[in-house]
């Protein structure tokens, strides 16, 4: 049976008063090092998530609870999507690529370069309905061999790519310290992304492939950003260190939701997409809430 921890609301704003659920959050699991990109699939009723200094991808099933390796080793993997074919993408931080299990179950990599040099260890990754990838290189992986393997970088800096259906990467965005979490908004005309060193979270005008703007839109009083995710109703969840922060369409800090670790991602599942799954440090957690998720 999941642990349970008294679900804590914090309004900062009533434009949170209609965020509600249930009377405890759930620890789904636990016992990992640095648990990061909650996926979760509808066909399957399942979620993966990455346990990264263990070097390996776990899987909860929704209907019985139980917790599995999904893949061992897993190249250091860190953030996941799933694709418009339900196909899972996978950031592998060891490995410095970004992948994409088949079906079948084999893996294609579908980038591990950019101009003919290794990526740093990419980090958390969005499809677009075009069929590009979009992706941030920060150099965690490569700094250590906590979480990948301890190398030198062959780009020297750490970019936001964008990789289209014919295999093309391009930069998109060249001037982050170390971006990490990334989201579409409802029309796809918005990309926000982390930049977390500097504790904020920057948003970019999206047309013909390429960003323009990028502006700060948020900054965080706890910690750092990690992860984000948008509801249905436009607001904006991050992970951060005392929990996951909402923000209002306007950048306005307006509720959080406080957990006791510090968070590193999250994402909407269940069937209607009212499920909230959040990783932080050593476990999973889960909370039904009275909205929705975006995507």
């Amino acid at each position: 049976m999941a642990d349970l921890i008294r679900t804590e609301f914090e309004v900062r704003d009533e434009r949170f008063r209609p965020v509600g659920g249930d009377e405890w959050v759930e620890r789904l699991h636990t016992g990992c090092r640095w648990v990061e990109g909650p996926t979760y699939f509808p066909a399957g009723r399942y979620l993966v998530f990455s346990d990264i200094p263990n070097d390996r991808i776990l899987r909860w099933d929704e209907t019985t609870g139980a917790v599995g390796v999904f893949r061992a080793p897993a190249g250091y993997a860190n953030g996941h999507t799933r694709d418009g074919q339900g196909r899972l993408v996978s950031c592998e931080q060891g490995n410095r690529r970004v992948t994409r299990t088949e079906h079948d179950g084999s893996i294609t990599v579908l980038a591990d370069r950019y101009r003919g040099q290794r990526f740093n260890s990419p980090n958390d990754v969005v499809t677009h309905p075009d069929g590009s990838v979009w992706f941030t290189d920060p150099d965690y992986g490569i700094s250590s061999d906590y979480e990948g393997n301890r190398a030198d970088s062959e780009i020297g800096a750490c970019h936001v790519y964008r990789l289209d259906p014919d295999g093309t990467v391009r930069v998109v965005a060249d001037d982050f310290h170390r971006p990490n979490g990334l989201a579409f908004d409802a029309g796809w005309s918005s990309l926000y992304v982390v930049d977390t060193p500097r504790t904020h979270i920057r948003r970019f005008d999206v047309a013909d492939g390429a960003l323009t703007g990028g502006e700060v839109f948020a900054s965080c009083d706890a910690g750092s950003f990690d992860g984000i995710r948008f509801d249905d109703a436009g607001r904006l969840w991050a992970a951060a260190h005392d929990g996951v922060h909402c923000f209002a369409a306007d950048g306005e800090l307006i509720g959080k939701l406080r957990l006791p670790e510090i968070v590193s991602n999250l994402t909407f599942g269940g069937p209607k997409r009212n499920h909230l799954f959040v990783t932080a440090t050593t476990s999973l957690y889960s909370l039904r809430l009275t909205i929705n998720g975006l995507r």
